[in-house]
């Protein structure tokens, strides 16, 4: 099975720690993220789709073709254009099936191999803050029928953390602009929701890293992670 991992940006919040390497390739006890997120993947992963952008080939310097078994293959987006924009430039090599995974932000192994359950299927995590997420709206079934971005309330709680089980469906939808150039995910995979059944399930863990105070506490939570 195919993981693909999201890993174009620079990460500007990260200011001058991102000025010749990208944010996925940051280091947590002296490792990459991205080598973390590696090995939080489901032993079914046998291949996995780096889309990489901004000082790429640092990325393919490290993890080369192979790494720790596993296939890798390198998809450059140029034009940071969204996470929709990204899957669809590793359109020609997926395959059936497969996980998408943001490059930056950590999640729990135990809740990957849960999504891999499902045909289709999105992961959330609870928040007290609804404002500063997108936020999973849900049927009765547990099944995804929309997500709205940073509403000022909700009744749903859950926030997309950026994890997805899907397959080459996504691409009989047209993308979702977001604005400024940008197409979304989660945006087109809610127009999906309309004729397929995508499973929400919810997040153990989840520990976004954005800003260099994030580094620490994912150093001290790691353990917890893999």
């Amino acid at each position: 099975m195919q993981a693909v991992i999201l890993a174009a940006g620079r990460g500007k919040r990260m200011k001058n720690l991102t000025d010749e390497i990208p944010k996925p390739m940051l280091k947590l006890k002296g490792k990459p993220i991205l080598e973390h997120k590696i090995k939080m993947l489901p032993e079914e992963i046998d291949e996995i789709i780096f889309v990489i952008g901004y000082c790429g080939d640092y990325i393919i310097r490290y993890f080369k073709h192979y790494y720790c078994g596993r296939r890798i293959i390198y998809v450059y987006q140029h034009n940071i254009n969204g996470t929709g924009g990204a899957l669809h430039l590793a359109r020609s090599v997926l395959k059936d099936r497969f996980l998408v995974i943001m490059g930056d932000d950590l999640y729990c192994k135990k809740d990957l191999n849960r999504l891999l359950k499902h045909h289709l299927a999105i992961l959330g995590r609870e928040v007290k803050d609804v404002s500063q997420f997108g936020i999973i709206k849900t049927n009765k079934a547990g099944n995804m029928i929309d997500v709205i971005e940073k509403p000022k309330k909700s009744k749903d709680k859950l926030a997309n953390v950026g994890v997805y089980m899907l397959n080459k469906k996504i691409f009989d939808y047209e993308l979702v602009s977001i604005g400024n150039g940008e197409f979304g995910l989660p945006q087109t995979l809610a127009k999906m929701a309309k004729k397929h059944k995508i499973k929400v399930e919810r997040a153990t863990g989840w520990h976004p890293i954005g800003k260099p105070e994030d580094l620490a506490s994912a150093e001290k939570a790691l353990p917890g992670f893999i």
